[in-house]
């Protein structure tokens, strides 16, 4: 009796180590890292896209970050994509705490329309959004009925000022210059107890940007940074200028032998862009649903 009580009290004992702790911290969670038509893109019949229209393993959903606090059991998502129900399931299925919106491309917002009375019929989301974002939201159906109709609480944003989106976490909005047909384009800190992630999805050029980009990568731990193209003979046909982004290869010679490059992590892949298909060496690419602490 004594040995079978000894050998149930280690069994016991072990068991009890080998499960893990519940995660208590902030983090957050990448739900996507393709440019705004996701992958494959509607119409593409190369024999990679008809590749991955026959094996769902290998597309990729539209660029998107979730945040979670596990302690107050909040959810927040960066952009609402038209993956948008693929993602919202992939933080537990529950609507957000809020969604902060970086700008108003396709790839960024439309995933709103699931919040209206034709799917979620939520109350009171909060939106966070730029001057002009609120604006084209409040002022363009169907955009429109969801705040006449209280589906969403467009909540104001102002370039580099934080807010708290709770008592743990915090984010600032800052200004990058990016085709702003509709709306202003803005990427995000996220800031937690102990760390800080940046998420940029969107940006013409480096150099149009007064803020040079060391100074923000030196501000955060992991810096997700647009990727659209690789290089810019990916789309013959299309002149790059009219869809202006910087090429990976800019990145990394802009950052080659600086510490902060191991800091960058690429998304926002357009189909074209090979890095959604094979590795490079110096190369990082988020993967869809990786971690980082907050």
């Amino acid at each position: 009796m004594y040995r079978f009580a000894l050998a149930l009290l280690l069994l016991t004992g072990c068991t009890a180590a080998m499960t893990p702790p519940v995660a208590t911290e902030p983090y957050t969670v990448v739900l996507g890292i393709a440019q705004d038509g996701g992958y494959p893109q509607a119409g593409c019949v190369r024999e990679d896209c008809l590749a991955a229209w026959r094996d769902p393993s290998k597309r990729q959903r539209v660029a998107s970050l979730g945040i979670v606090d596990p302690r107050t059991n909040e959810r927040w998502i960066i952009d609402a994509t038209p993956d948008f129900p693929s993602q919202l399931h992939s933080l537990g299925g529950r609507v957000p705490a809020g969604i902060l919106l970086t700008h108003a491309h396709i790839g960024h917002y439309l995933g709103l329309a699931h919040l209206g009375r034709e799917v979620l019929g939520a109350k009171g989301v909060r939106v966070y959004a730029m001057p002009r974002m609120r604006e084209l939201l409040e002022r363009n159906g169907p955009w429109s009925q969801l705040v006449t109709l209280q589906n969403i609480t467009l909540v104001p944003l102002a370039e580099g000022q934080e807010i708290a989106l709770n008592d743990r976490i915090r984010v600032t909005p800052l200004r990058v210059p990016h085709r702003d047909e509709l709306s202003e384009t803005v990427a995000f800190i996220v800031r937690g107890p102990s760390r800080a992630i940046l998420w940029l999805p969107d940006i013409d050029k480096w150099e149009k940007w007064e803020t040079p980009l060391e100074d923000v990568l030196a501000r955060v731990d992991v810096a997700y940074l647009d990727g659209t193209f690789f290089t810019a003979d990916e789309l013959p046909g299309r002149d790059l200028r009219e869809i202006p982004h910087p090429l990976v290869t800019e990145t990394l010679a802009r950052l080659a032998g600086s510490p902060l490059l191991s800091r960058v992590r690429f998304i926002h892949l357009n189909q074209s862009n090979p890095l959604l298909r094979e590795q490079r060496r110096g190369v990082a690419v988020a993967r869809d649903g990786e971690r980082q602490p907050l």
